[in-house]
This record gives structure tokens, sequence and C-alpha cells, in this order.
């Protein structure tokens, strides 16, 4: 009986088998690998929908840390568009009020000047959230080597404390990172689990990375100890409209040089490389992770992957933007105070998040820089030199 039931289902398989061959003969087997390309296409595309779908249904009430900032007044205006209330606080101390000036008569949007550490309104305003993203830190090289106990202290104890209202209410936490934790870091490109190398304590450049690193160490430890749903995003160079150049940011800095034909100016030989994300492409990236169930509890680099030197940069910002300046190179010494020490690459590896969202940059290092030159000339007219760095001219290349 046993031996029967046995050769009956042996006949049954067989019988499956010659169906699914019928089924395909005639069909070449290059129409066959590109129904299955398509079919892994439609397969992101269908991921990317849900998420969408999901935003769209379940609209949430969002807390923005350093919102008046350029990428934080991005991220807001993508989420009221997107049906969601948004909180926001920030102290103004490197963001600017303009940057959310327009979002004012929105009633779908509160804003609170105040310190991080100003508990009252931090929990005031986390009580009526379900997410917060925090991205209030103290950012820019000038701004790091210059004010290391600033920077050390806005970074860990700003964490800390929304982490604290974080769990109190039960929200999921976001938590911007820096692709500065990477280091001295020589496996290019940078992939989200790789051992770090940090410079000297005696050099304040390396601060910023250490202060970022124990914001990650935090964050993933409440999500560990206390279930707390941690999500950490290790943000690359990123660029766009609304971006000031007072802080060191090379792209805003040199396109307003280019565009008022002062000098351009390259610190250094110009042979140090980095990579460059536009804004819209970041805050896609962050929407995304706000909502997906399998986000928290790692960490994400968002990034561009186009390569560049920073001369090359700078020639290819004055061939775009038509501009009669010459490139001059200063020094790193006479460009920041002691303490400096720069990397000479830093790529990212964007694998986990396009795994996880389907996500990747849209715009082209060219699109940046163009979409940077119209906001200078929309918004900053009048005012150019506001938006560049004090520093010395030297030998012109």
């Amino acid at each position: 009986m046993a031996k029967h039931n046995l050769e009956s289902e042996n006949n049954l398989r067989r019988t499956k088998t010659k169906k699914t061959n019928r089924k395909n003969e005639g069909i070449p087997n290059e129409l066959l690998s590109v129904t299955k390309k398509q079919r892994e296409q439609r397969k992101e595309a269908f991921k990317s929908a849900i998420l969408d779908y999901n935003l769209k249904q379940a609209p949430k009430t969002i807390l923005i840390t350093g919102c008046s900032g350029f990428i934080g007044s991005h991220l807001a205006d993508a989420l009221l568009a997107q049906g969601h209330r948004v909180l926001a606080i920030d102290n103004l101390s490197t963001g600017r009020l303009d940057n959310i000036r327009h979002l004012q008569e929105n009633p779908d949007f509160n804003f609170a000047c105040a310190n991080m550490t100003y508990e009252v309104v931090l929990d005031r305003m986390a009580s009526q959230a379900d997410v917060i993203i925090h991205l209030a830190a103290a950012v820019g090289v000038k701004l790091i080597v210059e004010r290391p106990v600033h920077t050390i202290e806005t970074n860990v104890m700003g964490t800390e404390a929304v982490l604290q209202v974080g769990r109190r209410y039960g929200c999921r936490i976001l938590i911007a990172s820096t692709s500065e934790v990477y280091g001295k870091g020589n496996g290019i490109p940078y992939r989200e689990d790789d051992d770090v190398v940090l410079g000297a304590t005696s050099k304040s450049r390396w601060a910023y990375a250490a202060s970022k690193m124990v914001d990650e160490f935090l964050g993933l430890a409440y999500q560990q100890e206390y279930n707390v749903p941690v999500v950490l995003l290790r943000l690359f160079n990123t660029v766009g409209p609304r971006q000031t150049g007072r802080y060191g940011m090379v792209i805003p800095r040199l396109v307003a040089q280019a565009l008022t034909g002062e000098a351009i100016t390259v610190y250094g030989d110009g042979m140090q490389s980095r990579c460059f994300c536009d804004v819209s492409d970041v805050v896609r990236a962050i929407t995304g992770l706000v909502e997906h169930p399998e986000a928290p509890g790692r960490v994400y680099n968002i990034g561009g992957t186009e390569e560049i030197k920073i001369l090359d940069l700078a020639k290819r910002i004055k061939a775009l933007m038509d501009s009669p300046s010459e490139i001059v190179h200063i020094p790193y010494a006479d460009a920041y105070p002691g303490g400096f020490e720069d990397m000479q690459r830093r790529v990212p590896d964007t694998n986990r998040i396009h795994e996880l969202l389907g996500w990747q940059p849209k715009l082209s290092l060219d699109q940046i820089l163009l979409r940077v030159r119209d906001d200078f000339k929309t918004q900053f007219a009048g005012e150019p030199k506001a938006t560049q760095a004090s520093v010395p001219t030297a030998k012109a290349s």
C-alpha cells in the first residue's frame, strides 16, 4: 500500500513537470530572463507603492528637531505634503527662520524656538508625537573645530534627551548621524558595519565623529535594553537649496564665490574627494525609513555615490556658472585653527537602504549644482557675501 502511494506521488510530480515544460516550449531563454527581471522591477515598485500607501493612509504626528536647518525644512515640507502633522523644535543657532517661514500659516505645523535641553518644551511636544526625527546637532567643519565643547555637549546631551522622551511616550526615533564616524577608514566604499579608526583626541576635528558615534551607541542601546524602535541615519555630504556656506559646507561656498566673481578657494591640494547627494533624495530616504517595519535597530548609509575631487568640483562649478573667478589654493593651516585633519575619500555603500526601500539617488551632481545656483540667484540676491567663508587668498591654479 505504501509502495502504491509513493508511485502515485511520483507520477503526479512527473505530470506537473511535463505541463510546466510544455508551458515554456517555444519561449526563448532571453524572454524568460527578461520576465524575471521585470518581476524584480515590479517587486521594487510594489514595495515603494506600499510604503507610499502606508504614509498616505496613516497620517502621523512627527516631531523634527533641528527643523529650521536646510534638511529639516525640506523634510517638513515633504511630511506635510504626505498629510502628516509636523511639530518642530530648533534654537536657530545654525538654522534659519526663513527656511520654515512659508510653513507658519499651515495648521498642521507647529514650531517652538527652544534648546534641546529645555525639557518642558521637548517633553510636551514628544508627548503628542508618533515619530521623532532627531536632526539637531552641531554641524559644519568650521564650527566643530572652533567650538569642540559645544559640539560634544550639543550632540550627546541632545540625543540623550530625545531618547528619554521617546522612550517615555513610545515613539519611533530616527537619529541623524554622519559619515564622519568612518574616520580614517580605507575600506572604500564604506559599509555600515565596517570597523572605524579615528584620529588622536588632541585633534578637535574628531570630537564631532566621536560624539556622533556615542549617539549611535546610545540609540542602539535604547533599542536593545528598552525596546525603543531606533533608526540610525548615517548621512554623507548633503546639498541643496537653503543650505548656507557659513559653517564650511563646500558647495554653497564655492557656488557663492563663483557667482560673485570672488576667488574660488580650494583647501589643500584639492585631491581630497567626496560624494554629494541632493537634499530631495535624502528626504525621500528618510520618509521611507519613517514607516518601514524592518528599519529599526540598524544603521543606514544615505548619500550619493558619484565621487569627485574637490579641485575638479571647483573647476566644474566655475564652468557651470560661467564664472570669471580664478581658483586659488588655501593651506589648511590658514583656513582652520589648529586641530584640523582631513580625510582623502568619503564614498558610501548604499546597498542596505536600497535593498530595504529600493532607494537610490535620482539627481546627478550637475543637477545638484544648478539647483544650488538657482537658489542663490533667487533667494540670496543682494547679499551673496553672507554665504561665504572668510578665507585669505593664495596661489592661483
